[in-house]
């Protein structure tokens, strides 16, 4: 799995035990998924372009660095993705966010799109695609592939939890997006739920079932 990056930071871990627990209510849910997203942010923004610049400090002048200038676009799959978007936001307040909303064909069980709205320049971004599961991959397989349709050129993937069966899907359709994830679980169930898991992320998120 040379482009999946599975981040075992102990304050990662420590709140994912917690969103696992079915105990966890939603608003305490809701929090340590923001929580977590931050530090997932933190990791994946690791290899941002950097350029030196000359300040002035209350001492001197000297030399630092800063961020050159890379435009990051953030693409949550509707509706889960929702959750992770303002965690990621407090590390890169300046990113634009798009929106994509996929249901799930019940013939074919493959994920339709019926929703995108996206930053005009987003074949500009870096676009980091966000949905806290990734089970069988098909939705996260088909946000990817309508992006790419409308000009996107560079994607990473970031997820809470993912199956085997999700990432082997997301590396056979896009071998070129690295996956960045907390988890990798045991498997899927027979309804496609990933096992331990955390049951329906959309739903804990927001008190529906």
């Amino acid at each position: 799995m040379s482009n999946v990056y599975v981040f075992d930071h102990p304050l990662i871990q420590h709140k994912l035990t917690y969103i696992r627990d079915k105990n966890t209510g939603t608003k305490e849910f809701r929090e340590l998924v923001d929580e977590v997203a931050t530090l997932m942010a933190y990791e994946i923004t690791r290899d941002l372009p950097l350029k030196e610049v000359e300040i002035e400090t209350p001492v001197t002048t000297t030399t630092c660095k800063m961020i050159e200038g890379k435009k990051i676009g953030l693409v949550p799959i509707l509706r889960a993705g929702l959750g992770m978007v303002d965690g990621v936001l407090k590390l890169i307040p300046a990113a634009k966010v798009g929106h994509i909303g996929l249901y799930r064909d019940p013939a074919t069980l493959e994920a339709v799109q019926y929703y995108a709205k996206m930053p005009s320049d987003i074949g500009e971004r870096d676009l980091i695609v966000i949905d806290p599961m990734l089970a069988t991959g098909s939705s996260a397989s088909v946000a990817i592939n309508e992006l790419k349709k409308i000009g996107a050129t560079s994607m990473k993937f970031m997820c809470l939890i993912a199956a085997p069966e999700g990432i082997a899907r997301l590396q056979e359709d896009h071998p070129d997006v690295d996956i960045f994830v907390a988890a990798v679980d045991e498997k899927l169930n027979h309804k496609s739920y990933i096992v331990p898991g955390l049951g329906d992320a959309g739903d804990r998120l927001y008190g529906t079932k």
